[in-house]
This record gives structure tokens, sequence and C-alpha cells, in this order.
């Protein structure tokens, strides 16, 4: 599973290669040049004009050096250097010797800059600060940076934009890059929302940095990616049969929302459960034996909202809150199901803003549980966050203090365990922010938890085996026009995907 480490951990890995390869510390600053070089390449044509700004650091070291390298490949290159109160790196004074044969104007900014520094150019690459910047831009930086955003051109960063803390707090100026092109692995802001306005959109290369060091690195924030939930996937046997994939329990849907019901039950199924059945109110009868055939029907006496569930130990597992309402009746049952059930459910919707309202049942949440909030919902429970590292702080607190899973969906969506780790997901796209999916998830995720998988695997398989089903049905109906039924239609071909 792909770590993410701290700036001051990258420091020490970079360290470490340097020392145990070994290597130079200019050949791993060439190395990164070049895999920068290569993605560089693939995505920005030969006829456009480079402009590159450096610091006087290793990350202007490594604007140097790309500035040689797109040179060689027939760009048309200018370089700027701020010239501030940062000495210059070993590194970066060895890169600055290696231009000195090449045709490529340099330019040294030393005071105010004028906006129309880098008018003549269609491309600007920043490489005035990296991940190790602890303190917010001032002076002539600032200015360079500001200069920067003010400029119409495509703005890639190289390996984190300059001003942009990796794995804490910060405050422009930053500069707003279109890319970003980060070394071997994501920084932790970036799978921020805050920080998406200065990421955009970020990939990774390769360049290779001590894989071993790595892996023995500690760090609570790992990125789970398709690799991932290849592992962590069962495969089937021949003799297995529907008791061996479990009963599933889902508790959901009241007068106007039995759409909710029907959603998660279909995910359910498509999860892969051996047997479903879906408590509803009175009302619901008719149009859940008639959209969801294949689950059995548990009526509540209520013709309009739940107010009870029996039984409940029968169940493999239970998922229980999409389109179930706050009722005062609906409450009290909630109440009675979490003393009565003992194994870990699945908590969403409105199951998670009682316990927004009514605290006293955060207690009763059964140990290994997995609660889904939307952040809106989160904030409920938690109350508000400073910044974007601060709300991670209190999503790790409530998995710990509830001994549960919790999973904060958005882009990204950050599943956290009860040690207090965090794994963000890699799958999913803007599509899926519409009515629904979350009911999508609820479903998935209780089939996986009543297939017996722990609520960790079960929590990061389904939130990825989710996004997936969002990629692929996307790539039909666009972003605008997906729905949650897309995604449950997509379901087969996402398990597919990750089975092959």
């Amino acid at each position: 599973m792909m770590r993410i480490l701290s700036a001051k951990q990258i420091r020490e890995l970079d360290a470490n290669t340097i020392a145990h390869e070994p290597v130079a510390s200019i050949d791993l600053m060439e190395r990164a040049c070049h895999a920068f070089v290569q993605w560089f390449a693939e995505h920005i044509e030969a006829t456009k004009k480079i402009g590159i700004v450096c610091g006087t650091g290793n990350n202007g070291g490594d604007g140097l050096g790309i500035a040689r390298m797109l040179n060689d490949w027939n760009y048309s290159v200018k370089v700027w250097i701020v010239r501030g109160p940062v000495p210059e790196s070993t590194d970066f004074q060895t890169n600055l010797s290696r231009l000195k044969d090449k045709r490529i104007e340099i330019f040294d900014i030393i005071n105010e800059s004028d906006k129309g520094l880098f008018h003549d150019r269609d491309v600007l690459i920043d490489a005035v600060f990296g991940s190790g910047l602890s303190r917010t831009p001032e002076g002539i930086y600032a200015q360079v940076i500001n200069c920067i955003n003010q400029t119409d051109v495509t703005r890639i960063a190289v390996d984190i934009p300059s001003g942009l803390m990796a794995d804490s707090c910060s405050a422009e100026p930053i500069v707003k890059a279109h890319y970003t092109v980060s070394f071997q692995m994501p920084k932790l802001a970036f799978l921020f929302p805050g920080s998406h306005p200065y990421v955009g959109k970020w990939t990774m290369v390769d360049i290779g940095l001590n894989k071993s060091y790595i892996k023995n690195t500690d760090t609570p924030h790992f990125y789970f990616t398709a690799k991932d939930a290849r592992r962590m996937i069962r495969k089937r046997s021949t003799f297995d049969h529907k008791g061996t994939f479990g009963h599933s329990l889902l508790i959901a849907g009241s007068s106007g929302k039995i759409g909710a019901a029907v959603l998660s039950a279909r995910a359910a199924l498509r999860s892969g459960t051996g047997l479903l059945t879906i408590h509803i109110p009175r009302c619901g009868y008719q149009i859940i034996q008639s959209s969801v055939p294949e689950a059995m029907a548990s009526i509540d006496l209520h013709e309009d909202h739940v107010t009870e569930c029996k039984a409940l130990q029968n169940y493999s597992a239970v998922g229980i809150g999409p389109g179930l309402d706050q009722h005062p009746e609906t409450v009290k049952a909630f109440r009675k199901i979490l003393e009565e059930y003992k194994r870990p459910m699945v908590i969403d919707a409105d199951a998670l803003n009682m316990l927004a309202v009514h605290s006293e049942l955060l207690s009763l949440v059964p140990a290994g549980s997995i609660l889904t909030p939307h952040p809106k919902e989160f904030e409920r429970i938690v109350g508000n966050w400073t910044d974007d590292f601060h709300k991670l702080e209190k999503l790790k607190t409530l998995a710990s203090q509830l001994k549960s899973v919790v999973v904060l969906k958005g882009a990204y969506s950050a599943v956290a365990t009860a040690d207090k780790k965090v794994y963000f997901n890699s799958s999913g796209n803007p599509g899926m922010a519409t009515g629904g999916s979350g009911d999508v998830l609820t479903g998935i995720l209780t089939g996986l938890l009543a297939q017996r998988y722990d609520s960790a695997d079960a929590a990061r398989l389904g939130v990825y085996l989710h996004g997936l089903a969002g990629d692929l049905a996307v790539q039909g109906t666009g972003e605008y026009s997906l729905i949650a039924s897309d995604l449950i239609h997509s379901l087969p071909a996402a398990f597919q995907r990750v089975l092959r």
C-alpha cells in the first residue's frame, strides 16, 4: 500500500537512497528531472515556449536540470532565478554550471517584478520552493509567486506548488498550478479540498527512491490503489453457496424516500451478498418487491417510517440509514437496534444524523462498525474545524473513540481506522456528486461486511469499488449526466476490473 510521507521523512528517504544505493545527490536530482521531462513531453507540445522559474535551493536545481533537458529536446526555454535570501544549494550550483554551454537565456529576479515578466511564454514551470518549505513566502518570493499566478498560461509545479506546505496548513501566496508532478508519492496536502486550487491535477513519477526504506517507514497515511484492491478481493470457490456469502439486512426508507432503500439494496446484491433482507415501512412493500425481486422484504408495523426491527442476530451484517428519516419512533428503534446488535454495522445518512442529534447514542455504536458521513454529516457529529489538517485529526479521533471505521466521503474519500490510520481512495470522479451515490456505497459496504471481510478491508475495498464503478460509468454518461443507478449498473465491471 502506498505510503504518504511527511516532508521530513521525504528528506530522510532522499538521504537514505543517496547513502545506500549509493548514488550522488546530483545524479538523484538528474533522475528526478528526467522523470519530470518524460511526463512533460507526453503532455506539452514541443512548439510551446517554456519558462522555468527557479529558487536557489534543490527545487530550483530541479528546475535548472529540467531546463537543460527540455532544451536538448528542442523546446524553447527561458529561465528565471529568484535571488532572495535562500542560499544556493550545491546541486543548484552544479546544474547552473551545466547550463553555461547551452543557448538558454537566464534572468535573475532581484527586485520587484512587473506583471508582464513572463508574458511571452506558453507554459510556466514552477521550481521556486519544494516540499521542505516551512513558512509562508515573503518579499521577492511572494511577489514572484503572485506574478506567476497572474499569467494566463499553463502552470506546472515541480514536486509541489511553491508556497504550499506538504503536511501543515498553508497561507497564500501559493502558486496556482494547473498540474503538479510529484516525485515518487503524493504529498498529504494534495488530498484535501483546500489544496485543489493550487495543486490542480496531480500525478506521480517514479524517481527510484529506496522502496525498502519506504516500506519500513512508519506513517499513519496511505493511498489506496487498484493494486491494493486486487490483493484484497477474494475469489470464489467451486463449492461456495449463498450461505457462504452471508445474509445482509438493510434498514432503510420512509414515506417518499423508498428509492434510497432500492438503491442500497441493489448495490448490496451486486456486491455479492448471499442473501438480502430489507426492512422498510409498510408504504414501501410493493415498491421493494417489484424493484428488487432478489431481496426479501421485512415490513414494519408503521405505514410511513421504521419503528422496530426484530431478530437482528439472524443477520451477518446490518446497514442502516438511507432514506430513514428521523421520526421520534425511528430514533427509539435505532437506539434499540444499537443496543441489541453486537456486531459491526454500516451506519449512514439519517442514522448518522440521529447520532449527531442524540450524541449519547455514540457510546452504543458496536466496535468495528463503518460510519460513512459526508462532510456536513461529519461536522454535525464532531463540530467544525479550522483547516483540512484539523479535520483529519478529528476524523482519526472519532474512529479511535468509536473503535470503528469512519469513511469521510468526497474526493479521495478518507477511510480512518480505529488505530488512527487513514487510507485515501484513488478512484472516483466529480460526476458521483449526485443524490443516491451514498446509498449505493452503504449497500456495497453492507454486502462486503456480510461476506466476512473485516471492517477496515470492507471499507477500503468498498470505497474503491464504488469509485471505480463511477469511473467506468462516467465513460458513457459524462460527469453531468451520471446518476446513482449508473454506479450499480457498473459494479459488475468494477469487480471484473479488479479481479483481472
